[in-house]
């Protein structure tokens, strides 16, 4: 089915008949509703430095071009993202790049007549960086476990370097033993000459090994022209090395390599407690699978079917799905009928009846009946755009710095040239050249940014630890920062709000038909016949007599209706067959027809004014009305609904208490949110809407708001990740929850106020580690420029204030008051 134009809001093709207002035309209603609920924020550019939403050259490569997503092992820092567009963007055939650390993902836009992505890899491959496929597992791994092999040595290695210090060095600059002993030390070190060798070998591993990380980190910065944190401690640990091997040729017995592999070490050891702990939040989860298709059943030309790739389907081709599969690619039912469940995509509770004519959707699962599928024009699936969609809003630049690497810009300048100062004046006041070498060496120490550096990062750390405690999964460590500025928590409804499973809510019907019709739905795999099911599918005896005279009414003699008839099994029902709204079959002898009050009029069945108005009722009220009967006549009704989830109130509640705005966004139709437009908490409810447009109404939102998204489904994701910030069920799918940053294990609600709770908390943790660390450095810096400070006194000051850093890092965050200040 050919399509004219493109929805003004989302850019979906105009099918069927689309709605005009205003001079504009929108896809659906709910596209509608967002332009005219969100008329005043419709600017939507000039956003490119907010999060996830920086949409540069979004549209795609064109036609002659490919977009291909890296991942590159080695990315930790925003220098990382500079450092490796520019290598992409000077390759012959790379049209454009942008690079998150985030995501550690580079995406490329290459020209592949000119370039090929195993080129691509084999150039991004460089500087210490490993560029591999996004989907290739071993070096996934392999990328997990490197910082651990790099540690490992450093530190077997280090306490051997350390060892001699404690036992020789360290007692004789301190005059620890008596002075003999003392002399005798002193001479032993002196004639050891061998003994400085090894050193400077365990040390130059320390340091171009398990250091190699950081080394490449400052390259970079100076690459980049961004001095970052790494900038810093490779000058500290660098100047000490180099310090110390200029005194072992010299013969000189004061070295300090000690300093270097402290230095080293210790950051390293932080940031492998930090990778290692969200490498545990990621392991919460279970294995989760995406609802993409492979292959499809293909005609042939003799009429007979064979598997074929989904990559090789042409728009001429035919396709056969039946009851239970996923449509695996965009197309028009060209023969068949039956119904479609298309949540994954529209978020519509509501499965969709399909016959001739009609268009699907890939990703969506037939749940009844059997189509034959023409392949649409673009021989491409919905769920695959949506996937698209998630990793280029993903893969955006971010814009967000750690605290630590912008107070780099100025510290590391400021720290270098305060060092050269004090040197050269050492120097020119007549100072031996030894003396002056030690000053400068002596500040470039002391100010070694252990504790700023590992500030930000043990905090976030601890924040994700008592994250995963309170059964949440953060994927970010961007994320506590983020969640303190939002304004607005955007919710979707189905599969979050509520649980997303139908159960009936309301029965009134002849017990005896229920369960005839409990017989019949048994043969469907709906999932309204799954809750029917549930709910009459009995098992126990009575006498039938009985029956006749009672009827199944209100929400608890559903229960009774259990222990008082008699059920129908299989093997009494015979004639079965599907209808696009609702299913019939033989009972024994009685004809049996559930479904919509549309059926039993195209089925020639007698329905009364009553039941119909009940049945527009339930669903005015946003519940899903089924209408029974037997032998020709309608007897009853069956309402269903999707039950809100419990902590729903209470979390929306909490929200408002915040100052932040609620606002809830579904593909439902607008008479299933009434439980949720009436809620004084809730400030706003759109409805209808489709995936794309959803992520284009949080765009919106943006403008003058930063926003979060909540949500479960794969119809999210594109949300998920365009929002500021994405939060996804964990029972969600995989979709849904990569493109968050943040997943809640156990689906309560209530976590998104401990979130909150933990944001605020690690803010007041940072600007305590911070704080600390700039009063050590406010202390230390001038008395070392003083020259009343040596590089010993330096190193054993610098890690006293890591360790404080450390400890403070390690108490609870939600220990302390909530009162505190933010």
């Amino acid at each position: 089915m050919e399509s004219e134009g493109t929805c003004d809001l989302c850019g979906m093709a105009l099918d069927g008949s689309p709605l005009e207002e205003n001079g504009s035309t929108f896809c659906c209603v709910g596209c509608r509703e967002v332009s005219e609920i969100l008329s005043d924020q419709s600017d939507i550019e000039g956003r490119e430095d907010r999060t996830n939403t920086n949409r540069e050259n979004d549209d795609g490569p064109s036609t002659s071009h490919e977009r291909t997503f890296l991942r590159i092992r080695g990315m930790h820092c925003t220098t990382c993202e500079t450092f490796l567009e520019n290598v992409a963007e000077t390759t012959d055939g790379v049209t454009s790049a942008e690079a998150s650390y985030v995501s550690e993902t580079v995406r490329v836009d290459y020209d592949r007549d000119r370039v090929t992505e195993q080129e691509l890899l084999e150039v991004l491959s460089t500087a210490g960086y490993t560029a591999y496929q996004r989907d290739d597992s071993i070096a996934q791994r392999q990328a997990d476990d490197e910082i651990i092999w790099r540690l490992l040595p450093g530190v077997l290695l280090g306490m051997w370097v350390m060892l001699p210090y404690i036992v020789y060095i360290y007692p004789m600059h301190f005059s620890l033993y008596p002075d003999r002993v003392l002399e005798f030390t002193r001479q032993l070190l002196t004639d050891a000459a061998y003994f400085y060798y090894v050193l400077f070998l365990f040390t130059s591993i320390i340091l171009f090994y398990t250091g190699k990380p950081i080394l490449r980190g400052a390259y970079v910065s100076l690459k980049a022209r961004h001095p970052n944190m790494d900038l810093l401690v490779a000058l500290a640990a660098g100047s000490a090395y180099l310090y110390s091997t200029l005194a072992v040729i010299l013969g000189r017995i004061d070295i300090y390599y000690d300093v270097t592999t402290a230095i080293i070490v210790v950051v390293t050891a932080g940031t492998y407690y930090e990778s290692s702990i969200k490498r545990k939040a990621v392991d919460l989860l279970t294995e989760l699978n995406t609802a993409r298709v492979d292959t499809a059943r293909r005609y042939q030309n003799d009429g007979t079917t064979i598997e074929s790739d989904v990559a090789d389907l042409t728009p001429d081709d035919q396709i056969l799905v039946r009851a239970g599969e996923r449509i695996p690619i965009d197309g028009v039912v060209c023969d068949g009928e039956g119904t479609v469940d298309e949540a994954i995509i529209t978020g519509e509770s509501l499965p969709v009846a399909k016959r001739t004519s009609d268009t699907v959707v890939g990703g969506s699962v037939l749940t009844d009946g059997a189509l034959v599928i023409a392949v649409g024009e673009d021989a491409s699936s919905s769920l695959d755009r949506i996937t698209s969609l998630v990793w280029d809003l993903q893969s955006s630049n971010h814009g967000i710095q750690q605290l630590a690497d912008r107070l780099a810009v100025v510290f590391v300048p400021v720290i270098a040239g305060l060092a050269l100062t004090a040197g050269v004046a050492y120097l020119a006041s007549g100072a031996s050249l030894s003396n002056a070498v030690l000053v400068t060496l002596t500040v470039l120490i002391v100010s070694c940014p252990c504790a700023l550096g590992l500030a930000t990062p043990l905090a976030v750390a601890s924040s994700i630890r008592e994250a995963m405690e309170h059964g949440l999964v953060v994927f970010d460590d961007t994320v506590f920062e983020r969640l303190r500025e939002i304004d607005t928590v955007v919710f979707d409804k189905t599969g979050t709000l509520t649980t997303g499973d139908l159960t009936v809510h309301r029965a009134d019907a002849p017990a005896e038909l229920l369960q005839a019709v409990a017989a019949v739905e048994r043969r469907s795999s709906h999932p309204v016949a799954a809750a029917i099911v549930a709910a009459f599918g009995v098992t126990h005896e009575t006498d039938p007599n009985e029956a006749d005279e009672q009827r199944v009414t209100g929400e608890m003699s559903i229960e009774s209706s259990d222990d008082a008839y008699r059920s129908h099994s299989d093997d009494q029902v015979s004639d079965f067959s599907t209808h696009a709204t609702g299913v019939e079959g033989t009972v024994g002898k009685t004809d049996v027809l559930v479904g919509h009050p549309e059926l039993f009029v195209e089925q020639g069945w007698a329905i009364s004014e009553t039941l119909t108005e009940q049945a527009a009722t339930a669903r005015a009220g946003g519940r899903l009305p089924v209408i029974v009967g037997w032998d020709g006549d309608a007897e009853g009704i069956v309402v269903l609904e999707d039950e809100p989830r419990e902590t729903w109130e209470e979390t929306v509640t909490a929200l408002q208490r915040r100052d932040i705005e609620v606002v809830i966004l579904t593909g439902d139709e607008i008479e299933a949110t009434d439980a949720f437009r009436h809620h004084p908490h809730v400030d706003t409810v759109i409805a209808g809407v489709p995936p794309a447009a959803k992520a284009e109404t949080v765009q919106r939102l943006q403008t003058d708001e930063q926003v979060a998204m909540v949500g479960d489904g794969t119809n999210d994701g594109p949300a998920l990740a365009s929002a500021d910030l994405g939060i996804a069920l964990g029972s969600g799918t995989a979709l849904a929850v990569d493109a968050a940053e943040i997943a809640i294990v156990d689906d309560d609600l209530s976590s998104i106020e401990t979130v909150f709770d933990l944001a605020s908390g690690a803010k007041r943790r940072i600007k305590q580690n911070i704080g600390w660390a700039f009063l050590y450095n406010a202390i230390a810096i001038p008395t070392a420029l003083s020259g009343a400070l040596n590089p010993l006194f330096a190193a054993a000051a610098m890690a006293t204030s890591s360790l404080l850093v450390v400890t403070n890092s390690s108490r609870n965050l939600l220990d302390e008051s909530d009162s505190a200040s933010d």
